[in-house]
């Protein structure tokens, strides 16, 4: 008689040892480092096109933009919006120069500096701005990264001035 319920659990054990999955295999250090620099020259190359519908793709629903003297914006929705005004006065040139990129499991933190010059596509004199960010970024579950959350200023320019442009193209709003 024992030796039925001791089949039994072990039958119990053979089964749940069968359906376990083995734990995914995490990306090295090196890895994500190489993953987060091709994802910034993609969403750099997105900006410098005026690539609307890739760019909003490089994002989480949750993104949040923190820009020089305006509210933030939140969401995916809002930041699109913002952008896509922005890619309708101006053609961008943009830059940026990461200083420090910190992994640290599903997040990373990227600090760096910023070039971003914004032609007005109805004519007129294009505006540089240089400045610095810090952005958060988020592996999603299919192991790739996108942007969640982006802050960044702008230094002061040789006239005294913020440096930031005009209208909705902010301080580099693509950033």
């Amino acid at each position: 008689m024992r030796f039925i319920p001791a089949l039994a659990a072990c039958a119990a054990l053979v089964s749940l040892a069968a359906c376990s999955q083995p734990a995914p295999k995490r990306p090295s250090l090196e890895e994500d480092l190489a993953a987060i620099t091709a994802f910034n020259k993609r969403y750099l190359a997105t900006i410098n096109e005026g690539d609307m519908k890739t760019l909003a793709a490089l994002t989480t629903d949750g993104h949040v933009m923190i820009a020089p003297n305006r509210p933030p914006i939140v969401g995916k929705a809002a930041n699109d919006a913002m952008n896509g005004r922005a890619f309708e006065q101006f053609e961008f040139d943009e830059s940026w120069s990461p200083v420090e990129t910190v992994v640290s499991g599903d997040l990373a933190f990227q600090r760096g500096t910023y070039v971003s010059t914004a032609k007005p596509r109805a004519g007129g004199e294009s505006r540089t701005i240089k400045g610095n960010f810090l952005r958060i970024y988020q592996r999603q579950p299919n192991g790739e990264w996108r942007m969640t959350r982006d802050t960044f200023n702008s230094e002061p320019s040789p006239g005294g001035g913020t440096g930031a442009a005009t209208g909705d193209a902010g301080s580099a709003p693509t950033n």
